[in-house]
C-alpha cells in the first residue's frame, strides 16, 4: 500500500492548533441539519449519544463546520468585542480552527440565551452524562485545563473533537490530550505497535512516518483497517480483528 503525502492533512486524528494550520478538503462529506453542519459519520454518531442519554432536547448544538470566512468574522468580531487577551484564549485563528474540520462540536445547555463563544456545559447533570459516555463513540473533550500550555486554548467544557475508537479511549484513560497523543504514538511502528483491546475488538495502531513524497506499507490482504494523517509528518494505522 502506497501513502501519499499529500494526504497527511486528512483523516480523524489531524492535528489542527496555533501551530499546524488546518489544508481544506474539498471531498469532507459536510452534513447540514439541526442548522448545524458537521462531517457526516461525526453528526451521525453526535446523534446517537444524545439518543441513548435520552438528551435531544436539553442539550443544544451550538457550533459546527464553519469555513475559513466563518472563523475570519468570528475572530475579528471576539477582538472587537472581547479584546486580544479573551479572543487568543478562547478564538482560534482562522485556518487553525477545528471547526473547519467538520469534526469538532461546540455543545451547550439550551435556553433562550446560549454564549456562541463559551456556551455553558458544566460537569454535572445531562452535561456530565455526555461527557461521561463521549469516548466510547470516539469523542474527546479536546481543551481542558491542565493542558493549556500544549494545546494554547482555555478550558473548554463546551468544545468535543471526534478522533475515533479506540483513540478516544486510550486517549481518556491516560489523559491525553491530542498533542500528547500525535506524540505518543510515534514511539509505535508496525513491527511494535501500540495494542488495544476494547469491545471485543483488538486494535493495534502504529505510526508511518513520510520522509518523501510517498511511504509504502504491507499489511494482510485481509486487514480491516482506517489510515489518517497527523497533519505534520505522517501517518497513524489503525488495525484490527474482531473476536467472538
Amino acid at each position: 500500500m502506497i501513502l501519499n503525502k499529500a494526504d497527511i492533512h486528512k483523516g480523524n486524528l489531524i492535528l489542527i492548533n496555533y501551530q499546524y494550520p488546518y489544508h481544506n478538503n474539498p471531498d469532507l462529506p459536510i452534513l447540514k441539519e439541526d442548522n448545524i453542519s458537521l462531517e457526516k459519520r461525526t453528526y451521525n454518531l453526535l446523534k446517537n449519544i444524545l439518543q441513548d442519554i435520552n438528551q435531544t432536547h436539553q442539550i443544544s448544538l451550538v457550533s459546527g463546520f464553519r469555513t475559513e470566512e466563518e472563523q475570519t468574522l468570528i475572530y475579528k468580531d471576539s477582538l472587537y468585542n472581547n479584546g486580544i487577551e479573551f479572543t487568543n484564549r478562547y478564538v482560534a485563528l482562522p485556518q487553525h480552527s477545528e471547526h473547519q474540520t467538520g469534526l469538532a462540536i461546540d455543545l451547550g445547555l439550551n435556553s433562550d440565551h446560549i454564549d456562541f463563544i463559551r456556551p455553558e456545559f458544566p460537569h454535572v447533570g445531562v452535561c456530565q452524562n455526555f461527557r461521561n459516555i463521549a469516548y466510547q463513540y470516539g469523542f474527546i473533550q479536546r481543551y481542558e485545563e491542565d493542558k493549556e500550555a500544549m494545546t494554547h486554548i482555555a478550558n473548554e467544557p463546551w468544545h468535543f473533537r471526534y478522533v475515533g475508537i479506540p483513540h478516544s479511549m486510550f486517549m481518556m484513560e491516560k489523559h491525553l490530550c491530542l498533542e500528547e497523543y500525535i506524540e505518543d504514538i510515534k514511539n509505535y511502528s508496525i513491527h511494535k505497535p501500540l495494542n488495544y483491546y476494547f469491545q471485543n475488538r483488538l486494535f493495534s495502531i502504529f505510526y508511518v512516518p513520510i520522509l518523501n513524497q510517498t511511504a509504502t506499507i504491507t499489511l494482510a490482504d485481509n486487514a480491516v483497517y482506517q489510515i489518517s494523517g497527523n497533519n505534520i509528518d505522517g501517518f497513524i494505522v489503525t488495525v484490527w480483528r474482531t473476536y467472538a
